[in-house]
C-alpha cells in the first residue's frame, strides 16, 4: 500500500472530522482558497465549474468527488478526459489511491474493470454510454470533465455539450478549465442545462512565474522590476536592442560604411548593384545553440527544462545536437535507476521491434538526460520519457505542443524557441492562450519557488509582442456544437423530434448565438429611436420627404452605375439613360424639390438611409443567427427521411430499421457507414481488407500527401470503388440540402494496414505506411474503434469479419500501446 494510499484508509475511518477537512489531510499541499470553495460546493450539493491556470490544482476538486462517492456505499464517479494518455495517466494515479479493484479504464481501444465505482474514460466513450442508457450509469453521482475548454475543439469539441445535455439531472458535474475570459457565460449556461452550478475562477498561479528573454547569452528579464513590484513595463534593455538605435542601427551604418569604402576604393560592386549587408550577416545577434542553452540553464539551476519546438523533426534534431555536442546531465546512479525502469515498462516489446523503433539510440539518450517527446512516438516510450521526466531523471525533454495539453510533466524551466508554428498551411504566430498553456507547464509546485519561462531572441523578435502574449492570460471559450446523423436519430429514438429540437436549442452554441442576438436586438431598439428621429428632421410642410429622399436615391445610384459601366452594350445603356431621364423628372415634379429647406431635409435623409440599411443588416443577421442549430438538425432530419432512416406518421418521427442500427455507429463518416452496410458493400472483403477499408474511412492524411498509392489487391479494390461512389452521391446529397459534408476516404494507409493484419512485421509495415510508429499506432487504434462498432452493428457475415479483423491488428507493438 502506498503512503498515500495508506493515509486515505485512516482518513476514511476518521469520522470525527467533516469529509473536507479529511480530504484535506490526504494532500500533499494546504488547500488553495478556490480549491476549499469548490469543494465546498460540492458537499452543498452543487455542481461546479473550475477556471484556473495549468498547474493551479484544478484536479483537487475533481478528485473531492470521486471521495464523495466513495462515501457512500453504491455510489460511482466518473472522471472523462480528451485524450486516452490522459485517461491512462489518471487511471494509474487513482489505482495508487483507491485499489485496483476500485477503478476502472475505458477509452474505446481498451476496457479494464468496467462497472468499478471509479471509472476513468475519454469523453466520446460517455456520449455513447448516454445513447445506449448503459448499466454502468445506474448510481452515477459525480462526472468529472477535464480539460472542459476542449469544448472549442472543432472537431470533437461537440462530444462535450451531448455530454452535459443529456447526464442525468441527479449527477451533480465538475467542470475542469483553463483560464478563459468567459467563465461566467460558460457558467451561466451550465446552471440553466445542469441546475445550481458555482462557478469558481482562478488567475493565481500556486508557483509564480519569471518571463526571460534569452539574448546574447544573458536571461534578460522581459518586464522591469523596480522596488520589488513588477510592472508590466517592458525591460529597457531589450528595447534598446531592438530600437532603431541599437542592432538594427549598427547594421545600417556598418553597411553605409562598407558601400563609401568600395567607391573609394574603386572597388567592383556587386552584382545588380553595390553589396548588401543585412543584419544577419553585420552586426547580428548570435543565437546560442541548444546544447550552449542547456549548460547556461544547468549553470543557472533552471533544470529540468522543456524546450518546445513545433515540429516532430525539429525535437529528434535537437535530441541528436545535445547528443553529438557530449552534454551529459545525469551521474552513474541516475543511469542505473533510468535503465531499470526502462527495462521494466518495456519488457513486453519484441527485440526485433525495438530495433526497427531506434530503441537503443533512443535508451543511450535517456541514459544522458535528455529526450524528444510527440505524437510520432510509441505511447510506450513517450510514457517512459512522462516518468522519467517526473522523477527528475531526465533533465532536458524537446517537445511539440501536445505536451501541454494537461500531462502531468512540470519543469522548473519552459523555453520556447519561436513564438510562430506550422498549422498546416502556413506559418503563424502563437496566440496568448497557447503561450498561456505552455509556459503553464514551468513550476513544481512544493519544488520550486518560482517557475521560468525563456524565449529565444531572434531577429525578428518584439519585445512588446512577447510581453502582450505573456500578459493576456485568457481566451474565450466559444461552442463549435454541431449536430450530427448519429446524434439526430438517438435523439428522436429517446425524445422524438420536437423535443429533439428544443434540447439542441439549449446548446451552448445557441445559448452563445441568443445572448448575441441580445446584443444585436438592442443596437435595433436604439437604431430605431435615431431613426424615429431623423424622419422627424427630415418632415417637409409640402410633401413626403422619405419618397422625395428615396427617388434622389434611386437617381443616384443609377448615374453611378452608369458611369462605372462604360463597356456594356449601346442597348442596356440607352435604357439606363431612359431610367435616369424618368427618375430626374419625377424627382423635379415633386412638392418636395421645391423647398426652400430642401438640402437640410436631405442631409437628414441620408442619416436615415444609411441607418436604415445597416439596420435591415443587423435584423436579418437575427434572423439567421435565431435558431441556427435546430435549422441544421431539420436539415440532417431530411436527409435522414430521404434515406429512409427516419420515417413520418402523422408528422411524428420514428427510426427505421436502418435508422436504429445508425443508432450505434459513432465518427465523422457515420451516415457512410451506416448506408454501406446495408447495402452490403463490404460483405465480400476479408478480415485484413475490412482493416484495410475501415482504414481508409478513419484516416486523415497530411495535408502535405499527395500522389497515387498501392492499394491492396482482391475484393478490396471494389469495395472501395463502390463505397467511394455512395461517398460521392451522399455529398450531392448534402450540399443539395446545405450541409458541409465529409472529406473523401484517404487510401495512404490502407496497404500498410492490410499487411499488417495479414502478419507482415513492423519494419515491413512502417515502410509502407511512411509513418512515425506513434502515428501508425494511432490510426490503427482508431481503425480497431471502428472495426469494434462494426461487429456490434453490421450484420452476421460482416460482423464476424470485423472481430477477426480486430484481432488481427491489435497485435504487437499496437495491443502493448493499448492501455
Amino acid at each position: 500500500m502506498t503512503d498515500f494510499a495508506a493515509r486515505y484508509a485512516r482518513a476514511q475511518s476518521d469520522r470525527r472530522h467533516p469529509i473536507s477537512a479529511s480530504f484535506a489531510d490526504l494532500q500533499r499541499f494546504d488547500l488553495d482558497p478556490f480549491q476549499v470553495e469548490g469543494c465546498n460546493a460540492l458537499e452543498d450539493g452543487r455542481s461546479v465549474l473550475v477556471a484556473a491556470p495549468t498547474g493551479a490544482g484544478k484536479t483537487i476538486v475533481g478528485e473531492f468527488a470521486i471521495h464523495l462517492a466513495m462515501r457512500e456505499p453504491g455510489d460511482k464517479a466518473f472522471y472523462t478526459t480528451p485524450m486516452k494518455a490522459l485517461s491512462n495517466q489518471k487511471f494509474r494515479e487513482l489505482q495508487e489511491v483507491y485499489g485496483e479493484d476500485e477503478v476502472g479504464l475505458l477509452t474505446g481501444d481498451t476496457n479494464i474493470n468496467g462497472n468499478a465505482r471509479v471509472v476513468v474514460m475519454t469523453t466520446e466513450v460517455l456520449r455513447n454510454m448516454l445513447y445506449a442508457d448503459s448499466p454502468a450509469l445506474r448510481g452515477l453521482r459525480y462526472v468529472v470533465m477535464d480539460e472542459v475548454h476542449y469544448l472549442a475543439d472543432r472537431f470533437r469539441g461537440p462530444v462535450w455539450e451531448e455530454v452535459i445535455l443529456h447526464l442525468p439531472p441527479a449527477v451533480r458535474l465538475v467542470s475542469l478549465s483553463a483560464t478563459v475570459s468567459n467563465a461566467e457565460e460558460f457558467g451561466d449556461w451550465l446552471d440553466t442545462v445542469r441546475g445550481d452550478t458555482a462557478v469558481i475562477v482562478s488567475e493565481t498561479r500556486p508557483v509564480p512565474l519569471e518571463q526571460h528573454v534569452l539574448v546574447r547569452g544573458d536571461l534578460l528579464p522581459l518586464f522591469d522590476d523596480r522596488a520589488g513590484v513588477a510592472t508590466a513595463q517592458v525591460n529597457q534593455e531589450l528595447t534598446r536592442i531592438r530600437s532603431p538605435k541599437g542592432a538594427t542601427y549598427e547594421n545600417n551604418r556598418r553597411a553605409s560604411e562598407y558601400r563609401s569604402r568600395s567607391d573609394r576604393e574603386g572597388r567592383r560592386p556587386h552584382r545588380g548593384g553595390s553589396r548588401p549587408v543585412r543584419p544577419s550577416t553585420a552586426a547580428r545577434i548570435e543565437r546560442m545553440d541548444r546544447p550552449q542553452v542547456v549548460e547556461l540553464l544547468g549553470r543557472s539551476n533552471l533544470l529540468p527544462a522543456i524546450f518546445f519546438i513545433f515540429s516532430r523533426v525539429g525535437c529528434e534534431a535537437a535530441v541528436q545536437q545535445v547528443r553529438r555536442s557530449g552534454v551529459r546531465l545525469t551521474d552513474t546512479a541516475e543511469r542505473d535507476e533510468i535503465r531499470a525502469i526502462i527495462d521494466e515498462r518495456l519488457r513486453p516489446l519484441q527485440d526485433e521491434d525495438l530495433s526497427v523503433l531506434g530503441y537503443w539510440e533512443w535508451r543511450e539518450n535517456l541514459e544522458r538526460g535528455v529526450a524528444s517527446h510527440h505524437a510520432g512516438m510509441l505511447p510506450a516510450f513517450k510514457e517512459v520519457v512522462e516518468e522519467l521526466f517526473r522523477r527528475k531523471l531526465v533533465k532536458v525533454v524537446f517537445a511539440t505542443e501536445t505536451l501541454a495539453l494537461g500531462i502531468n510533466m512540470p519543469a522548473r524551466t519552459v523555453v520556447l524557441e519561436k513564438l510562430e508554428k506550422f498549422n498546416g498551411e502556413a506559418r503563424v504566430a502563437i496566440t496568448s492562450g497557447e503561450y498561456t498553456q505552455l509556459t503553464g507547464r514551468a513550476g513544481r509546485r512544493g519544488i520550486d519557488v518560482e517557475g521560468h519561462a525563456v524565449v529565444q531572441w531572434t531577429e525578428a523578435l518584439d519585445p512588446q509582442a512577447v510581453a502582450a502574449l505573456a500578459s493576456r492570460r485568457t481566451y474565450p471559450l466559444n461552442s463549435s456544437f454541431r449536430p450530427t446523423y448519429n446524434m439526430a436519430v438517438n435523439l428522436i429514438d429517446q425524445f422524438g423530434r420536437e423535443r429533439a429540437r428544443e434540447i439542441l436549442e439549449s446548446s451552448f452554441a445557441q445559448f452563445q448565438a441568443d445572448r448575441a442576438v441580445v446584443g444585436l436586438a438592442r443596437q435595433v431598439k436604439d437604431a430605431e429611436a435615431s431613426l424615429a428621429g431623423y424622419e422627424k428632421s427630415m418632415t417637409c410642410d409640402r410633401g413626403d420627404f422619405a419618397e422625395y429622399s428615396g427617388i434622389r436615391r434611386d437617381l443616384s445610384d443609377a448615374e453611378k452605375l452608369n458611369r462605372a459601366d462604360r463597356t456594356a452594350p449601346a442597348r442596356i445603356r440607352q435604357q439606363r439613360q431612359n431610367e435616369i431621364q424618368s427618375l430626374r423628372r419625377r424627382m423635379q415634379r415633386h412638392p418636395c424639390h421645391s423647398c426652400p429647406d430642401r438640402e437640410n431635409h436631405a442631409r437628414w435623409a441620408e442619416r436615415y438611409w444609411k441607418l436604415r440599411r445597416r439596420t435591415d443588416r443587423t435584423r436579418r443577421d437575427i434572423e439567421t443567427r435565431t435558431g441556427t442549430v435546430a435549422r441544421i438538425f431539420d436539415r440532417i432530419i431530411d436527409v435522414l427521411a430521404e434515406l429512409n432512416y427516419v420515417s413520418f406518421d402523422d408528422g411524428a418521427a420514428s427510426l427505421t430499421a436502418a435508422g436504429r442500427t445508425m443508432r450505434r455507429i459513432y465518427g465523422e463518416r457515420d451516415l457512410l457507414v451506416a448506408e454501406s452496410l446495408r447495402r452490403g458493400l463490404w460483405a465480400n472483403l476479408d478480415p485484413a481488407g475490412l482493416a484495410a477499408l475501415a482504414c481508409c474511412l478513419v484516416y486523415e492524411p497530411r495535408r502535405d500527401e499527395a500522389g497515387e498509392y498501392r492499394l491492396p489487391r482482391g475484393p478490396f479494390r471494389d469495395a472501395l470503388t463502390k463505397t467511394q461512389e455512395l461517398w460521392s452521391r451522399l455529398d450531392d446529397l448534402e450540399q443539395e440540402h446545405h450541409l458541409p459534408g465529409t472529406e473523401p476516404l484517404a487510401t495512404g494507409l490502407s496497404q500498410a494496414m492490410n499487411s499488417w493484419a495479414r502478419g507482415a512485421s513492423l519494419d515491413v509495415v512502417l515502410s509502407e505506411a511512411d509513418l512515425a510508429a506513434g502515428d501508425f499506432v494511432r490510426w490503427t487504434k482508431q481503425t480497431i474503434d471502428l472495426l469494434d462498432q462494426l461487429s456490434i452493428v453490421a450484420d452476421a457475415d460482416v460482423a464476424v469479419t470485423a472481430r477477426k479483423a480486430l484481432d488481427a491488428v491489435r497485435r504487437g507493438i499496437v495491443a502493448y500501446s493499448s492501455v
